[in-house]
């Protein structure tokens, strides 16, 4: 566990059992080697002994509801079909027809009755099994007596998302996300649905984005903009494998803001958000955290949902969960963001940044999802349609937003100083616990 010294006073509130610190994990004070950033013989490694061997997130499973609902996972040189069986279970398969190599899907995602190969229409269930082959007797039969059928790879669910793995000897992935697992379970995703799905290049080594999203040291210098509200005094947790978790303050200012105790237009928005009077909020910024923390109780019992489950921090903070190896889930009552570093199959300099938002949809007055968000009134929030997915070029802004739009334009800039001779490697804070406990386990798996 990792307290920022200035931050004791911010994450009061009552105790719950959701904010219990795990055991402290010291990583040392090693300084890696910049070549991580950039040696295209590096990538290949992670390539061959992390994503070829571990747990992916490939997608929420409020994608692939009823069978023949599929999801389309890409990540470096490969793809994957994730599909709703016949049978009610959840498979996915290589997307590579095994006759001449040829995509199955090239959707998103989707709903079909079987996958029919576009170059010469071979048919396979969602099962992965091969039920038609165009003209069979043109074909000898040593020939149609090799395997035919789909390559599966190992899926499982759990908290409401999907993963895959293309190793056969990874644990179940109930094991694999133990020590983060109870506490995902809490948001109950799997009753979510995706009303927002955007996907962008940046020009950038996929560990920058890692990285960039694993601290908030940063929120002062790149978005001067959030330094009203969302505070960089915060609380860190490390568990086993690489996980971690973050509580980043909102409506709190950053420690550099000026001026601590007033509401300020920005913690005065998040009030009337929540439906606070900021005038009733007796001790200023000091106390708009739980006077959140109780509107939100208020109105939940009200609408006859339970928030007893959920901790103080949980309704005020972005609680910011890390997955080894390529994805963070910040989590939010009532909404969910997901993201996945993905790297690039042919230039370790690039990678694509994936962003999910889920949304939990509750037909009632003054529920929503975090202002912040900014989930417009164009958005349907009822899960009735979902959302086609917003793809961005390399060089143009991603339309995540103001603040994720900076820190795609800022990347490409630390990616060539990661190149330079003057740069020896990262120096971490204890801001930044959460990088050095990445890298650490990622190290593990490059040693193996």
């Amino acid at each position: 566990m990792y307290y920022d010294p200035r931050a004791r006073e911010i994450h009061g509130g009552k105790a719950h059992p959701f904010d219990a610190a795990p055991p402290h994990i010291d990583n040392g004070s090693a300084r890696p080697s910049p070549e991580r950033y950039y040696d295209p013989a590096w990538a290949k490694a992670e390539w061959e002994r992390v994503f070829a061997k571990t747990w992916l997130l490939a997608g929420p499973v409020s994608d692939v509801c009823e069978p023949g609902d599929f999801l389309r996972f890409d990540i470096g040189v490969e793809s994957f079909i994730v599909v709703r069986g016949d049978d009610g279970e959840v498979h996915a398969h290589y997307n590579v027809c095994p006759h001449r190599g040829s995509r199955l899907v090239p959707g998103n995602t989707g709903a079909l009755v079987r996958f029919t190969c576009p170059f010469h229409s071979w048919q396979f269930d969602f099962e992965g099994r091969n039920i038609a082959v165009t003209d069979p007797e043109t074909f000898q039969p040593r020939v149609l007596c090799h395997d035919h059928n789909l390559t599966s790879v190992r899926c499982e669910v759990a908290a409401g998302l999907v993963f895959i793995s293309m190793s056969d000897d990874v644990p179940p992935l109930a094991e694999w996300l133990a020590p983060i697992l109870d506490k995902l379970e809490t948001y109950d995703m799997a009753s979510m649905h995706v009303v927002q799905h955007r996907r962008s290049e940046w020009g950038a080594n996929w560990k920058g984005g890692v990285d960039a999203f694993y601290e908030s040291y940063h929120l002062h210098a790149i978005h001067p903009q959030t330094m009203g509200m969302l505070d960089d005094r915060t609380h860190i947790d490390l568990y086993p494998g690489g996980f971690s978790r973050q509580y980043v303050p909102f409506g709190q200012p950053n420690s550099h803001h000026p001026d601590q105790a007033g509401i300020n237009p920005g913690i005065e928005a998040m009030l009337r958000d929540a439906g606070v009077d900021p005038a009733e909020v007796a001790d200023g910024a000091k106390g708009s955290r739980a006077a959140i923390a109780v509107a939100k109780r208020v109105r939940a019992a009200r609408m006859g949902l339970d928030y007893d489950k959920f901790s103080d921090s949980q309704l005020t903070d972005s609680t910011i969960f890390g997955v080894f190896p390529n994805a963070q889930i910040g989590c939010h009552p009532e909404a969910v963001f997901l993201h996945r570093f993905l790297p690039n199959g042919d230039d370790s300099g690039r990678f694509t940044c994936e962003t999910v938002i889920l949304y939990k949809h509750v037909d009632m007055p003054g529920y929503g999802a975090p202002g912040w968000m900014g989930l417009g009134a164009d958005v349907d929030l009822t899960g009735g349609t979902r959302p086609d997915v917003v793809h961005t070029a390399l060089g143009e802004p991603p339309g995540m937003g103001e603040v994720l739009d900076q820190d795609s334009e800022l990347l490409p800039i630390v990616q060539a100083g990661a190149r330079s001779r003057g740069f020896r490697g990262p120096l971490w804070s204890e801001q930044e616990a959460r990088l050095r406990h990445f890298h650490t386990e990622l190290d593990r798996w490059l040693a193996r």
